[in-house]
């Protein structure tokens, strides 16, 4: 198994407002399939309200994120999956509830963590 993260960025998502619920609704609905399916690990959204910090090498604290990254914002859900052809298929399910594109990237392996 492996895992996989999927995710969007916030302004991805453009949803009417008298629409929003649905797409929680669908997109809660995706997530406790993933649950039924024993494959879900994580998700949820960066809270944007929450300014990120960077901790330096030296332990210093500075505002902001990284100077070589884009800010992270939207939405993401981890799962465990056999195959990227079944991460694929989950991205895609996650895109038609969430109504917007979706990244999908596979964790790199390390079998110390």
């Amino acid at each position: 198994m492996s895992f996989y993260l999927i995710t969007f960025p916030s302004r991805a998502m453009q949803i009417p407002a008298e629409e929003f619920q649905d797409v929680v609704d669908a997109s809660h609905a995706v997530v406790e399939e993933a649950k039924g399916a024993g494959v879900y690990r994580f998700g949820g959204g960066i809270d944007e309200s929450v300014a990120p910090v960077l901790i330096g090498v030296d332990g210093s604290r500075q505002d902001g994120s990284h100077p070589l990254r884009a800010p992270l914002d939207g939405g993401y859900t981890v799962l465990d999956l056999a195959t990227r052809a079944e991460a694929e298929q989950w991205a895609a399910r996650i895109a038609v509830a969430c109504r917007c594109p979706q990244e999908l990237y596979a964790f790199g392996d390390d079998p110390a963590s």
